[in-house]
């Protein structure tokens, strides 16, 4: 019996569903361990300066000496694409807890205490859902300026609705339970059940959400580089690299485009599977 239930258990482990949660994990540290080490890697004169031109540089293919070839500007791709890394965690990670830090709290007070202020909150945050979110990222990316702050808040605006809605929703239904009116028959303050007692039950989605918010991030930073409106000039960023190798991929070079854009989508797949499998893992009845 011991045997079999231990047979279940590898069968449930090695299914569809956790390989793909395992290759978003590894993918995921794979490209965390790569972003905190590319100013060591760089120290070590492993890689270039990512913002020093070479001697003779102009769109070099892949070789020896540079392993994805230099770009029209001078560049190495591969020191360009690292770093690039760092940058994109910088500003996906400042956007997304930004957002889970003004939302999450939000949704617990709304849907707690409910009345006009739940009504006003909803309002808003329905209103700020419905804009798509590249469009309001390059609405507020213009307002606010390029910088590694400044693209985060842009970013952060259209993913705050997500979490307030997720968290509200949860909160209604929790604040009936039993437990909760025992709380406060006890005497409980507002704040002591909204922190002690509500918060821990509300937030299973949060990481889920979290996750499947940074995948959608990157697209949309990349696109703001893309169109000159992301990171300054002098933070490798792979949106405006994509950029500046428009010019050469008529004319056959492949490689300026080919690396930064694999870099982006083999990170937003990762992000996107690692989602999808913690989905699963809080929700069973998904599967």
């Amino acid at each position: 019996m011991i045997f079999n239930n231990r047979k279940k258990n590898i069968f449930l482990f090695l299914s569809i569903n956790n390989i793909l949660l395992l290759c978003g994990i590894l993918i995921t540290l794979f490209f965390i361990i790569l972003a905190l080490s590319a100013s060591f890697l760089q120290g070590q004169n492993i890689i270039q300066n990512p913002l020093e031109s070479l001697i003779n540089p102009i769109h070099q293919p892949p070789n020896n000496e540079h392993w994805w070839g230099t770009t029209g500007q001078g560049y190495d791709v591969f020191s360009r694409t690292i770093f690039g890394t760092q940058a994109a965690f910088k500003v996906v990670t400042l956007a997304t807890g930004l957002s889970l830090v003004i939302g999450v709290p939000l949704g617990l007070v709304s849907g707690y205490f409910g009345g006009k202020l739940d009504k006003l909150l909803l309002f808003l945050m329905d209103t700020i859902y419905t804009l798509p979110g590249l469009l309001l990222s390059v609405t507020l990316a213009f307002v606010v300026g390029r910088g590694i702050f400044n693209a985060a808040i842009a970013l952060s605006i259209s993913y705050i609705p997500q979490y307030y809605r997720v968290v509200r929703n949860h909160t209604t239904s929790v604040k009936t339970e039993l437990f909760i009116e025992a709380a406060q028959a006890m005497g409980a303050t507002p704040q002591r059940i909204l922190t002690k007692h509500l918060f821990f039950n509300v937030v299973q989605s949060v990481p889920v959400l979290f996750t499947l918010n940074a995948a959608d991030a990157i697209l949309i930073l990349g696109g703001l580089g893309f169109l000159g409106l992301g990171l300054p000039e002098n933070v490798p960023e792979w949106g405006y690299d994509l950029r500046l190798a428009l010019d050469g991929l008529s004319t056959g070079i492949w490689w300026t485009t080919l690396f930064p854009g694999l870099a982006m989508t083999t990170m937003v797949t990762g992000l996107s599977l690692l989602g999808e499998g913690l989905t699963e893992f809080f929700e069973p009845r998904i599967r």
